[in-house]
């Protein structure tokens, strides 16, 4: 079996390459990035190149599944250039895969995508419209919808989405900390136990799941025959006692919009790389009931919810990374340690 996976040099793409790299099934593993790495896996080849312009159906030829993972979060000032590689990028992924005759097309959807349901526990049957005044979410929910109508002109293509909630690990450290913190956070302040108070937005639920754990189902799905979306979530669900637990510290519930008052302030000083709109999301989304990954695929999680989030806690503090462009460190020793 040949696959092919883009975005394989970050925080998924990373593990997933891992995980396919020791299936006997998989003989031909290519990864697709922007920016070639220094890792070199055992029995998988890199690629250069960017979806929004390289002549992709030659690349996909003679590809039996493509994995869609290459996704950008920045820059949240400029919606359009995340617009032209979100979205327009993953259409020609996908008009691509089809023009080239790929059997399997395995797309990394998202929490993001679904419908506002704070409190509630939904199935994939649950709408995925998101809250479109987040650019994360409009986009994601944008291609749900292409999606929709790329099956129905493409009935022979198998076709899976995969939509997990917060995806964490140790690697992946750095490069979460400048998307989503930015460079004026302290490292060491986010170890646990050296913040004696952490504010936490009144009424936040959520999940988290090891990068690892996701790979797993990637490769589970690969290797079978399963279509339609599947939810990826490890117990237990995050609230404020949870967080207490994890960073070793009181928490304090903050009213959302205060919240969201201060993060938009800051993100339009640039002092911050997220937007409110991002906050605003999180809070309004449903957590997942992953039971068809569980009895489907036959996916269990390796890591707890906690589990990810320590890691990657301990892994900002300590300037870890992974030797991709992506990935790269915080701390050059980093790597070695």
């Amino acid at each position: 079996m040949k696959v092919l996976v883009t975005g394989a040099t970050g925080n998924i793409g990373t593990s997933v390459i891992q995980a396919l790299d020791t299936d006997p099934s998989v003989d031909d593993l290519v990864g697709i990035a922007r920016r070639l790495p220094a890792w070199l896996p055992d029995n998988a080849r890199f690629v250069r190149a960017d979806i929004r312009s390289s002549d992709l159906a030659s690349l996909f030829q003679n590809v039996d599944v493509v994995v869609h993972l290459a996704w950008a979060f920045q820059p949240t000032h400029r919606p359009v250039t995340t617009w032209e590689v979100n979205v327009l990028g993953s259409m020609r992924v996908f008009d691509a895969a089809a023009a080239a005759g790929v059997r399997s097309l395995v797309y990394a959807s998202s929490v993001g995508a679904y419908s506002p349901g704070p409190g509630r526990q939904v199935d994939e049957t649950w709408p995925t419209h998101s809250l479109p005044t987040a650019g994360y979410g409009r986009e994601k929910a944008y291609l749900e919808r292409y999606l929709d109508a790329f099956e129905l002109r493409n009935p022979a293509m198998r076709i899976v989405r995969l939509r997990p909630c917060f995806v964490f690990k140790r690697q992946s450290a750095s490069e979460q900390r400048r998307i989503f913190a930015g460079p004026l956070l302290p490292r060491m302040l986010v170890r646990p136990g050296r913040l004696p108070v952490v504010p936490v937005p009144a009424g936040l639920r959520f999940q988290a799941v090891h990068a690892d754990d996701v790979a797993e189902a990637f490769r589970l799905v690969i290797v079978g025959e399963v279509r339609g979306a599947f939810n990826l979530a490890a117990d237990p669900i995050i609230d404020r006692g949870r967080l207490a637990e994890v960073f070793d510290s009181r928490t304090v519930p903050v009213p959302g919009r205060l919240l969201r008052a201060g993060l938009a302030a800051a993100w339009r000083l640039r002092a911050v790389p997220t937007e409110d709109a991002l906050l605003q999301l999180l809070l309004n989304l449903p957590t997942l009931d992953a039971t068809k990954a569980r009895e489907e695929l036959g996916w269990i999680p390796g890591h707890s919810g906690v589990d990810a989030i320590r890691e990657v806690l301990h892994g900002i503090a300590d300037g870890a990374g992974f030797p991709t462009p992506p990935l790269k460190p915080d701390r050059v020793e980093a790597l070695t340690n």
